[in-house]
């Protein structure tokens, strides 16, 4: 059974209710279809109920069993209003501009429904930007307890392979966070071994990469990651984890054990923790297309509650998977 295949298996295990903020997007609305046939989640589309449903009907695609809520008519508006105004009136936001973004943005309806457990994760992306999708989740939702930042990680499934758990990996951050300081890649870090954890359901074995194994060269680029894997042990010292490793040591067991014999991790990592993003996000393009990986991503980790982004370029797929995949985070 394929990565995506369990995923989807475990969402129908426990439904929950994903929001998808962009309802007249034909893909949406065959993601929509999809995700209802296979049983992966309860679905809530965001918009104006006569445009959705005129959409629908143009893409012949039957939507029914989603739910709509349109913030002109739902009940629960006024309410979301004033909670999104009790959040921001500190960053200074009117209760005019409250009810403006909840009626006008969907992204901001979405992420409200999601904060007032209403839904439990959100997807978007296939219209609005990265930054967009982001910038409502964190000013709502905000991050999880305890931790700093959002940061976002990729996983890839590489045929034929021995290494990781048989080919299976967590790659992070390869598309947010662009140059992490060595407590900012501990965070990544941390969150990388949640979301294995999470959606893979095995153990964690996360190395932390540098161009340098236990010493074996000098540069600040080695210290910051040192660094990091010292703060990451101090906060969570239940996780096998340990850098700094070169690719080589951290996945293949003969090279792990001769660059740094005796060490746990070596030669054993699933989780891969870049130094910085053009590290990630090269890393796995390289393998998506030279090995021919899947790769699942960028899911985004580190937020109080499930909000995904898409590639603007996405099908509809896509978005079937990434709905299934943050199902999964909610649970």
């Amino acid at each position: 059974m394929s990565f995506l295949d369990t995923v989807k298996q475990r969402a129908k295990s426990q439904i929950k209710t994903i929001v998808l903020p962009e309802a007249l997007d034909p893909r949406t609305l065959k993601a929509t279809r999809q995700v209802l046939a296979e049983g992966l989640a309860k679905i809530i589309l965001v918009g104006n109920t006569a445009a959705i449903e005129a959409a629908a009907k143009e893409n012949a695609t039957d939507i029914t069993g989603a739910t709509i809520i349109d913030p002109a008519t739902y009940e629960g508006t006024a309410a979301l209003t004033a909670k999104l105004y009790e959040l921001r009136k500190d960053k200074g936001l009117t209760e005019e501009q409250a009810q403006k973004l909840l009626t006008e943005n969907p992204l901001y309806l979405g992420c409200m429904l999601v904060k007032e457990n209403i839904a439990d994760g959100m997807v978007a992306g296939a219209v609005y930007s990265t930054a967009d999708v982001l910038r409502a989740a964190l000013q709502i939702i905000k991050t999880a307890p305890g931790v700093s930042m959002a940061s976002s990680c990729f996983v890839m499934v590489v045929p034929n392979c021995e290494y990781g758990n048989n080919g299976v990996f967590i790659f992070s951050d390869c598309g947010l966070v662009q140059n992490p300081d060595a407590p900012q890649l501990a965070t990544i870090a941390e969150s990388s071994a949640k979301t294995y954890s999470q959606l893979i359901g095995s153990e964690p074995v996360v190395a932390m990469l540098s161009h340098s194994t236990k010493g074996s060269g000098k540069h600040p680029d080695v210290d910051k990651v040192v660094e990091a894997t010292r703060i990451l042990k101090e906060n969570a010292p239940h996780l096998k984890a340990d850098g700094e490793f070169q690719l080589d040591a951290a996945i293949v067991p003969a090279i792990g054990a001769a660059k740094a014999p005796g060490n746990e991790v070596a030669g054993n990592a699933n989780v891969l923790v870049f130094p910085d993003l053009d590290a990630g996000n090269i890393a796995y393009k390289l393998v998506e297309r030279l090995a021919k990986a899947e790769a699942y991503g960028p899911i985004t980790q580190g937020i109080a509650k499930p909000v995904n982004d898409l590639s603007r370029g996405c099908s509809a797929e896509d978005i079937v998977g990434v709905v299934a995949i943050t199902a999964v985070q909610a649970q």
